[in-house]
């Protein structure tokens, strides 16, 4: 599974920062790396300069092998609250997805 992490101008990318989302990524989509292809992370902060409440947003998308994409947006107070509640969001979502894909293929084996 490859993770590719971008960042707006208001959010300085750095090493640490980019290490912490991977591990972070890696920890909650690890048990699907066999469907995942790519993982691309944007983070962003909404107000820039000026503080407000939920002004940090975390966009996640994954690359499915024989599917379309699928993304998941998350906004909190903390860059790492956004990140962590969108990889929880993501997970929901892919096991849904992958849930669904084995149910529909026990039935046409049945």
């Amino acid at each position: 599974m490859q993770i590719q992490i971008n960042s707006d101008r208001n959010i300085q990318g750095h090493q640490e920062m980019s290490s912490q989302i991977t591990g972070v990524v890696e920890s909650a989509l690890g048990r699907f790396n066999a469907h995942i292809t790519r993982v691309e992370v944007h983070v962003s902060d909404e107000n820039g300069d000026k503080t407000s409440k939920n002004d940090m947003r975390c966009m996640m998308e994954a690359r499915l092998e024989g599917r379309q994409p699928v993304a998941v947006t998350e906004q909190a107070a903390t860059l790492d609250q956004a990140v962590d509640g969108a990889a929880d969001k993501l997970a929901r979502m892919l096991d849904s997805i992958l849930g669904q894909q084995r149910d529909q293929q026990r039935e046409r084996s049945n």
